[in-house]
């Protein structure tokens, strides 16, 4: 996906499991077999084990990049593969019109962590999901909000209306 920030393009990187969840994801400067590497790195440290299947777009350097690393993991860059990751990117793009653009590299890399952070916590699957089981996972989620929040944070609750004026 490309990004413009302050005139100039950048690739942002995405790693989404099958579930659609973001796993991982880098801001660079060029689209090459060295980010990728760097991307792929970054998602099997954090992971900790190697996938069983990686789906990407037909990009070459996905492929030398899965070899150089010696992962077995079956490649797949068929037609539509890649549609999860793809859609993937619309709430990147809400999330940038709404700041009316990124300012830097380093600050679209942060912004786009908490809010891959937040979406991955309150994005349910709504159409495979009852209206029971929607509302308590829902409950669960604001719930668990307040503990993924830095200590400073923890007055400000999603649930808390009161501080909202109202007149």
């Amino acid at each position: 996906m490309v990004v413009t920030i302050n005139g100039k393009r950048y690739w942002l990187w995405r790693a989404v499991d099958n579930e659609g969840e973001v796993l991982d994801f880098l801001v660079q400067p060029e689209r090459n077999t060295k980010s990728a590497k760097k991307l792929l790195n970054k998602l099997l440290k954090r992971q900790g084990f190697a996938p069983t299947k990686v789906v990407t777009d037909k990009f070459r350097s996905y492929s030398a990049e899965i070899r150089s690393l010696g992962l077995k993991a079956t490649h797949d860059r068929g037609l539509r593969a890649n549609n999860r990751a793809e859609n993937s990117h619309q709430p990147v793009r809400r999330r940038e019109r709404k700041q009316q653009g990124f300012k830097s590299p380093g600050s679209a890399q942060r912004s786009l962590a908490v809010h891959a952070a937040t979406y991955n916590t309150f994005n349910h699957q709504r159409h495979l999901l009852s209206r029971a089981s929607c509302k308590v996972l829902r409950t669960g989620s604001y719930d668990a909000w307040p503990s993924r929040l830095p200590r400073t944070d923890l007055s400000v609750h999603p649930r808390s209306y009161d501080h909202f004026p109202l007149s």
